[in-house]
């Protein structure tokens, strides 16, 4: 491998080179712009705020989470609650160092300025949530921004998806012989009675029978193995499989 000084090299030096920008000159880059405004189209983002602070300050005087953090402070005679973290900033409630929110319209219109804007780029959850509680805040914002993401017509529509398509349903195979192939649930918050509030449903998935076995809310795995062995297995045996719900 052999080094070849750049200024040997003719050919290159006269299409990439140009003479006025030879080294040594004085000042040969200064006030030079490289790309000219009118070669750029200009793009303006509008953010739709406008009075939004306003209307906020007026939706707080109606708020009675708000109107009681405002007595407390008048009656304190301070700027600030230390324990729930609430102040008032320019006549404007805060609640850990960022605005509250009412309850009502404003809240969807929060996220749609955070979110449906050229800025915003129709983000995830998570990435909204972020942007929102940059400056706002009130209970339950992570919840109300995710049912917002999940209902937008232009994401459903124009963005795939990330999950695996779920597929075709697939029944359950038919048992060929009583009690191999069982279910089991819960049936519960009914009436109290001889100190039972609940039953256990154990049906056979071939012959329809079933088990309804008094019991309580209460029970725990032990509990059910229990009465699975005392009122099931006894009579039918060990079966196969058992379909059931997260609740057994």
């Amino acid at each position: 491998m052999k080094h070849v000084p750049g200024k040997s090299i003719g050919k290159a030096d006269g299409l990439s080179r140009r003479p006025d920008w030879q080294e040594g000159v004085e000042k040969d880059n200064e006030d030079r712009t490289l790309i000219k405004l009118e070669w750029v189209r200009e793009a303006k983002t509008i953010v739709e705020e406008g009075n939004l602070r306003e209307r906020i300050k007026t939706a707080q005087k109606g708020d009675e989470r708000v109107v009681k953090a405002v007595e407390e402070l008048k009656k304190a005679e301070v700027k600030m609650l230390r324990d729930e973290e609430w102040e008032i900033e320019d006549s404007v409630v805060l609640k850990e160092e960022r605005i509250y929110v009412p309850e009502g319209e404003l809240r969807g219109e929060i996220i749609r300025l955070h979110r449906d804007t050229p800025v915003g780029g129709h983000g995830g959850r998570w990435k909204i949530t972020e942007l929102v509680t940059r400056n706002y805040w009130w209970p339950g914002v992570t919840k109300e921004v995710g049912r917002y993401v999940d209902k937008c017509n232009a994401c459903q529509r124009y963005k795939n998806r990330s999950k695996a398509p779920a597929g075709k349903l697939m029944p359950n195979a038919i048992p060929e012989k009583p009690w191999s192939h069982i279910s089991a649930d819960f049936i519960t918050k009914l009436p109290l009675a001889q100190g039972y509030n609940a039953i256990l449903v154990v049906c056979d998935r071939f012959s329809k029978m079933a088990h309804f076995i008094a019991t309580t809310e209460r029970t725990s795995a032990e509990g059910l193995a229990r009465l699975f062995w005392d009122q099931v297995w006894k009579l039918h045996g060990l079966p196969e499989s058992i379909i059931s719900d997260r609740g057994v």
